[in-house]
């Protein structure tokens, strides 16, 4: 599976970007997308992830309300719609795939991983 993410940028806190994320390759039912990000010094951290076959979404607390994570099942793309961005959101974005029975946050249970796209927010 191969991962191309896409729609990071520059923005002012309070304002919205897109990440997507397009996958290629072998897929299969029990597949979750998602997205982690990493901002200098600190670890990667799980942000939202999708359950392919029924749609099931996981948010970490702070982005609840705030980003919304869908899937376009015939493009094998999943989006994540972030709105009213903090400074706090700034980091690098990873897009993520993996197989596995039920929902997980740690990065390293996740298989295939794109490159990263910037996103950073001003204050």
């Amino acid at each position: 599976v191969q991962l191309q993410a896409s729609g990071g940028g520059l923005v002012q806190a309070g304002g919205s970007l897109r990440l997507s994320c397009a996958a290629s390759g072998r897929t299969f039912g029990r597949y979750y997308m998602g997205w982690f990000r990493q901002a200098p010094g600190k670890e990667r951290e799980f942000v939202a992830t999708i359950k392919r076959n029924d749609g099931s979404t996981y948010y970490r607390d702070s982005v609840k309300g705030r980003f919304t994570i869908s899937r376009d099942g015939a493009k094998n793309t999943v989006y994540l719609q972030m709105n009213n961005l903090k400074p706090e959101d700034t980091a690098v974005y990873y897009c993520a795939a993996g197989n596995f029975l039920g929902f997980t946050a740690i990065p390293g249970d996740y298989n295939y991983w794109g490159q990263g796209t910037q996103v950073t927010v001003s204050s």
